[in-house]
Order: C-alpha cells, then sequence, then structure tokens
C-alpha cells in the first residue's frame, strides 16, 4: 500500500479539546480532523479530499500558558467590563467602538456615570437615551395600557358568556359575535403597534451595544514535539500533498508553527520477519483494527512491573454541514505508549525504513 510519511517537528503546540474552556486542555497528539484540516489549507483544497490518517509522536515535556481572554456578553452589564457599540449589530463579527470602562469590580454605572472612565461621549449619551426609553415603555405598559388591556379582557369575557346563553339563528348573535372580532382585532392592532415602535426605537439600537469583558485563561502547551504522520489516499491526492507540503505552516494554534523534517512517498508492508515490533512513540491505535480486546492484537511492554493500557479518545474525522452547522464524524482510538505487535495485516501495517521501523494504523 501506497503512503506519503511525513516527520514533523514542533517547538510547542496546543491541541484543543472542544469541551475544556477556562483550561484549554490539549490532546497528546493532533486529532485525525487538524491533521486533514492543515493537509487541506497547505494544498489550496476548497473542499473534502477524503484520507486516512495514522498519528503518533512524542512531546518533551507539558507547561500551562496564561493569556486574556475577551468575550461579548449577550447581554449589557451596567455595572462591569467595558461598555461597547458593534459596528453592525446584525453580522457575526468583532468590529467594535469602545464607549466606557468600568473603573472598579462593583458599584459602578454606566447609565448614570458612576466610577467609569468615558471614551465616547456622543455613543454613551445614545445609550442612557435608550435606557431612558426603556424605562418610559414600560411606565407607558404600566399606567396606560395595562388598564385598556384589563378593559378589553373583562368585555371579550361578558360577550363569550352572552354568545353561550344565545341561539345562533338570533340576529343579536351575529352583531355579538362582531363586536368581539372588533375587540380583538383592536388588542392586536395596540399589541403590534407596541411592538413595532419598541422594535424599532429601542430593541434594535441596543442590541448594537455590548458587555466587553476580559478573564485569566489558560492553555495546557506541549513542549519539543516530534510527529510521525502516514496519509493514506488516491495517486492525486498524494502527490498533491508531496508538492505543497512545504506549505504546511502549523497544526494547532495558527502560532503553532512546524517544520517538516521529511516528506516521502513510501511502501506499507503487511508482513514482518521479525518476531515483534516495538513502537518508540505513543500513537492513536484505531479501536475498530484493534477490537474490543486491547491485548489480541497489540500487547503493551511491560516497566518496572506496570502494564500500559493506554486512554480512549472519540476524535473528530471530518464533517458535513447539517442545517448551517458542522457535525463530525468521531473515530473511537486508543492513545498507547510502549507497545509492541507481533502479526501484522488486517488493518496493522509496517513502514520499514531500514533502522527505523513505524506501526501503522489508519484513522
Amino acid at each position: 500500500m501506497k503512503a506519503v510519511r511525513l516527520r514533523i517537528r514542533q517547538s510547542s503546540a496546543n491541541y484543543k479539546k472542544e469541551e475544556t474552556v477556562d483550561n484549554k486542555m490539549t490532546y497528546p497528539l493532533p486529532p485525525p480532523s487538524t491533521i486533514i484540516g492543515a493537509i487541506h489549507n497547505a494544498c489550496g483544497y476548497k473542499s473534502y479530499h477524503p484520507m486516512d490518517i495514522s498519528i503518533q509522536g512524542k512531546y518533551e515535556s507539558m507547561h500551562r500558558e496564561p493569556y486574556t481572554d475577551y468575550c461579548f456578553l449577550n447581554s449589557v452589564q451596567d455595572d462591569r467590563g467595558i461598555l461597547v457599540k458593534m459596528r453592525n449589530g446584525a453580522m457575526l463579527s468583532n468590529a467594535f467602538e469602545k464607549v466606557a470602562t468600568a473603573k472598579k469590580t462593583q458599584g459602578n454605572s454606566f447609565r448614570n456615570n458612576i466610577t467609569i472612565q468615558v471614551h465616547n461621549e456622543q455613543l454613551l449619551k445614545e445609550y442612557q437615551q435608550l435606557k431612558q426609553l426603556s424605562d418610559e415603555i414600560g411606565l407607558f405598559k404600566k399606567e396606560r395600557l395595562t388598564p385598556v388591556f384589563e378593559q378589553i379582557k373583562r368585555r371579550k369575557k361578558r360577550l363569550a358568556e352572552k354568545k353561550k346563553q344565545m341561539d345562533k339563528s338570533d340576529s343579536n348573535y351575529t352583531l355579538v359575535v362582531s363586536r368581539e372580532k372588533e375587540i380583538k382585532e383592536l388588542e392586536k392592532y395596540i399589541k403590534a403597534r407596541l411592538e413595532q415602535f419598541q422594535e424599532e426605537n429601542y430593541t434594535k439600537p441596543i442590541s448594537s451595544y455590548r458587555s466587553l469583558t476580559k478573564s485569566l485563561k489558560f492553555y495546557e502547551v506541549l513542549n519539543n514535539i516530534e510527529l510521525v504522520i502516514h496519509i493514506k489516499a488516491s495517486d492525486e491526492v498524494l502527490d498533491d500533498i508531496l508538492e505543497h507540503i512545504y506549505n504546511l505552516k502549523s497544526i494547532g494554534r495558527s502560532e503553532d508553527m512546524v517544520h517538516v523534517e521529511e516528506a516521502v512517498m513510501v511502501q506499507l508492508q503487511e508482513d514482518c520477519e521479525d518476531e515483534e515490533v516495538e513502537c518508540k512513540y505513543s500513537a492513536y491505535i484505531n479501536c475498530d483494527v484493534i477490537g474490543e480486546d486491547d491485548d489480541e492484537r497489540i500487547s503493551s511492554i511491560k516497566k518496572d512491573g506496570y502494564v500500559t493500557r493506554g486512554t480512549k479518545y472519540y476524535l473528530n474525522k471530518n464533517y458535513c454541514i447539517q442545517d448551517g452547522k458542522r457535525v463530525f464524524e468521531k473515530k473511537k482510538v486508543l492513545y498507547i505508549s510502549d507497545y509492541a505487535v507481533e502479526e501484522f495485516g488486517d488493518g496493522i501495517y509496517l513502514d520499514n525504513d531500514g533502522d527505523k521501523q513505524y506501526i501503522v494504523t489508519f484513522i
């Protein structure tokens, strides 16, 4: 079987676990989706090209790296953070203008100019006027509309009771139904006018204002990483990879730069003359290949009386778009170190590079 073998080094990287937020944990090796995305980007592909990936490698150490996280809240907090106005509140854009910044951890107020640093006086006045308008709308609903709606409710109730007592053939029945319809239309009209006024004069303008908060968060960062990646695909895709591999700039975050030490076409074997081949790297092993019993085809190497069992992950591979969202295909893998294989074939291959031997299982 033909495949492309890549040997890559990175001084540092974070292969982020999707579920982690405050401390962005990392996988020990990049998931298949990360490798596939990086390869597609290097080759300039705009659509998905099928490929299977074998991932193995090692890292020297891990540390935590602090960073300042900026987050837009869904609602405006009057007493904290930074008040900003989005340049286009109807679009997913990070472009904004600073309005004011709260100086203390509590007790501030953008609306009342309490312990804030003003960056844009005009926008701050606009925000304050909108908040005042919100109060006026609430007061109007309470003092003017609530009594009207209560009266409408009582009239509808009386008309409904009157209808029950009348015969449908009665000429007055039609008048009652007509009057009931008029009252319902009036109620509907009043609510529609109020909603239209509120939407145009308050809801839309205030939606452009957001609270921007910042907090200290962390990345888990792997150091001095060595990766060995095998890629199985069509001949055309493999040729594209070899031609464009040096366009590969990063794996993981955009700042996680790569150095491609080797990119070659290799022939994978399904048999081996050696009784046992030991892997010098940690690796993701496809659970579909080894079955439920991990020891059935892959044996752990004992060290100091302990046996390495590995960790199972469900990793993203490729995705499709459903209802405008990415839906990833998950692959069940075993992450394992210090292991050996005695029998090859049925999804387990050997890449024999003279003094180096690589155990390959594709995901």
